[in-house]
């Protein structure tokens, strides 16, 4: 029995290196893309959040908040300059939940079904969809960066590349929790109100908005909240990225929330364990 089991799982592993596995992802990218361009109001939603805060928000609390020299940051700054990174987070939050929300449809509908269903590992569909996911995502911030930029916020021109594969991770991670949630959740209609309970404390309580040493100053304790808040962790990677910094922290801490994350979520997608194995 072992034995069967290692042969399984070794072929498995070697069809990913075969020509369908490679056709499965751009598939599935490619299935993505199009349903995103088929929403022409999805980027526009995705947007009016972040720059309702940048433009109003953050205009209001100019005066009211000062920062100060922090890395990565050498000099004194604006409130808009310090958000920008959080409103990032905000965009690739929104966007794995929304990402989750459609596997919850596929599923009611049959079609995520379906896909399981493909000769290959489960896992390999799922980061399949993940990564096709996080690639939109990643899209939408880079369009949020150059309407900041019109704005007057622009940062160094390396800052812009290396904060490719940070937002990427970061998109990873949060698109993985999604798909966790996902895997957990049967109905459309639940999934959508449990969005409510993840996304706006996991939000909030960051720093996207507001410096952690500015939080403790109010309470320890929320700071502490913050602290082990792995958004926190995507954010602060997105920020020192931005300015063609590492922050290995923030880097270790968002990979091991994206593989603690994935690797529930694939044991939750298991006919065996999973909500895939519940009649609905």
């Amino acid at each position: 029995m072992t034995v069967e089991v290692f042969l399984t799982a070794e072929q498995e592993t070697a069809g990913l290196f075969r020509p369908h596995a490679l056709i499965t992802l751009r598939a599935i990218v490619h299935r993505e893309a199009l349903r995103f361009l088929g929403q022409r109001g999805r980027l526009i939603a995705a947007l009016v959040r972040p720059l309702v805060w940048l433009f109003v928000f953050a205009a209001g609390f100019r005066a009211a908040l000062g920062l100060s020299i922090t890395p990565p940051y050498r000099t004194y700054l604006t409130y808009e300059i310090y958000i920008v990174p959080g409103l990032i987070g905000m965009i690739l939050l929104f966007s794995g939940m929304q990402s989750s929300l459609s596997l919850v449809y596929d599923r009611e509908m049959g079609s995520m079904r379906l896909l399981l269903t493909a000769p290959l590992p489960r896992w390999w569909l799922l980061a399949c969809r993940l990564l096709a996911g996080s690639l939109i995502a990643v899209l939408q911030a880079y369009v949020f960066l150059a309407i900041a930029a019109l704005y007057g916020i622009r940062f160094p021109w390396l800052g812009y590349v290396a904060a490719a594969p940070a937002m990427a991770l970061a998109a990873m991670m949060l698109g993985a929790l999604g798909l966790l949630l996902s895997s957990f959740i049967r109905q459309l209609e639940n999934f959508a109100g449990v969005m409510n309970f993840v996304i706006f404390p996991m939000f909030f309580l960051s720093s996207a908005l507001y410096p952690l040493w500015s939080m403790a100053e109010a309470s320890p304790r929320l700071r502490d909240l913050c602290a082990l808040n792995p958004f926190t962790h995507a954010v602060e990677l997105i920020r020192f990225a931005l300015y063609a910094k590492s922050n290995t922290t923030a880097l270790a801490i968002t990979l091991a929330a994206f593989i603690v994350f994935g690797l529930v979520a694939v044991w939750g997608y298991d006919p065996a364990r999973g909500t895939t194995a519940r009649k609905t």
